[in-house]
């Protein structure tokens, strides 16, 4: 059978059978083009503040150095203890203000300037190059002294018979806290710069012994025993991480604890503060802290009362937004809120630990080694007095009780930590 040949179209050349049957002719592929909307093309994005800020931080970073994470670890713990403290010192001090007339958000409105004032010196001294810290170690010191020995002077101000304060232009503030940060640097510069002196007893005495022992004796005169011990445990801290001899650490010990002995013996009362440790209540109002915080412990069961609902910082312990205010947050937030908080103490420990850890160096080793055992040993020793392992001896809860001179130093001290937790800048690198 023939097959049929293709029709003819109007131009005189044959279409194709598809056309023949009536199937829709294929359009060009430029008509396509125009006609269909590419959805898949790439659009071009101006750059404007989401590309701002990256770029800020890698040039940022290659200024000071890269943070570890060492880094942000103690950011968090020290974000959450000063927020948690901000909130209890709030909870705390209404009572005391309302009961004697005055305005129930005064306390918390200073200590949340005075937070404000500690973050951002902290920022800023995380961004201080170590080695800039072994230059400023004997101004430092210096400036600690002068501090120091202005409180004997008329600008010395009396509180609670502890001569330790300082009155300029209406601020008052206490220079034995700004001495726990310059003798922390100042001793690390001067061990590290020992090298392996250090074995030698000479050594360990000059200068180290004797300008620990100036401010440690300034303090003293100023009464307050409390910083000393404090100053005393930074001491012996930054003498164990630089590797001193044992029998130097003993014979320093042993004379720190007599040297307590002799200042709690004399004086009426610190031996009145043991006696009330010890049992004896026969003198009015001598065993209200002890009894009163256990009562706000025991009350708390294990989930607390509720925020701001606690019945002993109605007057019935006394500071409990300064010493006390650990018995405060036991009573509201019950057994484990404390632990909580216990909790966070230990993160930031291991944390300035891996800080410790990650620097080969002794200077940065004994710096930040004090400054570990400054804040870490003034919390457990805060919390023994709340539970009454120790008697009372007026140190305050770090990040947490209410004081605007503590709560800056802290956080400056942290801010020299930070200064650690950081690689070496890439721009050293590039020029090393």
């Amino acid at each position: 059978m023939a097959k049929k040949p293709a029709q003819p179209s109007r131009s005189g050349k044959a279409t194709p059978a598809a056309a023949v049957k009536g199937t829709a002719p294929v359009k060009s592929v430029a008509a396509a083009t125009v006609n269909q909307t590419p959805q898949s093309a790439p659009v071009k994005k101006t750059p404007g503040m989401a590309k701002l800020f990256p770029r800020f931080r890698s040039w940022f970073n290659f200024r000071v150095g890269r943070p570890t994470s060492a880094y942000y670890w103690i950011i968090g713990t020290t974000l959450a203890l000063t927020l948690i403290g901000r909130m209890a010192v709030l909870s705390a001090s209404t009572a005391e203000t309302i009961s004697e007339g005055k305005d129930p958000y005064d306390l918390f409105i200073k200590e949340a300037g005075f937070a404000i004032i500690g973050l951002v010196l902290m920022f800023i001294l995380s961004c201080v190059p170590p080695a800039l810290w072994k230059k400023a170690a004997p101004w430092l010191l210096g400036l600690a002294v002068l501090l120091l020995g202005l409180v004997f002077t008329p600008l010395g101000v009396d509180v609670q018979g502890n001569q330790n304060w300082l009155g300029l232009g209406g601020i008052q503030f206490q220079p034995s806290e700004a001495a726990k940060l310059a003798l922390a640097v100042w001793m690390g510069a001067v061990l590290a710069a020992k090298g392996t002196l250090i074995r030698q007893f000479v050594h360990v005495v000059i200068p180290v012994g004797i300008g620990g022992g100036l401010i440690l004796g300034l303090i003293l005169l100023g009464k307050d025993l409390g910083t000393a011990i404090i100053v005393g445990i930074m001491v012996l801290a930054g003498l164990m991480f630089a590797a001193v001899p044992k029998r130097f650490l003993f014979l320093a010990l042993g004379v720190g604890a007599l040297v307590a002995f002799l200042f709690s013996f004399f004086s009426d009362n610190r031996s009145g503060r043991i006696s009330s440790w010890l049992g004896d209540c026969s003198v009015d109002g001598a065993c209200d802290q002890y009894l009163n915080g256990a009562y706000a412990l025991a009350s708390g069961g294990w989930f607390g009362v509720g925020l701001g609902q606690s019945r002993q910082k109605w007057n019935w312990i006394p500071e409990a937004h300064n010493d006390f205010i650990f018995a405060i947050l036991g009573e509201e937030f019950g057994l484990l809120g404390t632990l909580v908080i216990v909790g966070l103490y230990a993160v930031l420990a291991f944390s300035i630990f891996r800080v410790i850890k990650s620097r080969n160096d002794p200077f940065s080793r004994i710096v930040c080694g004090m400054i570990m055992t400054w804040i870490i040993g003034q919390a457990v020793v805060n919390i023994a007095v709340v539970v009454g392992l120790l008697p009372v001896i007026g140190v305050p809860l770090p990040l947490i009780s209410y004081g605007g001179t503590s709560l800056i130093m802290v956080l400056a001290a942290l801010g020299v930590v930070l200064s650690f937790s950081r690689t070496e800048p890439e721009r050293n690198l590039l020029i090393s």
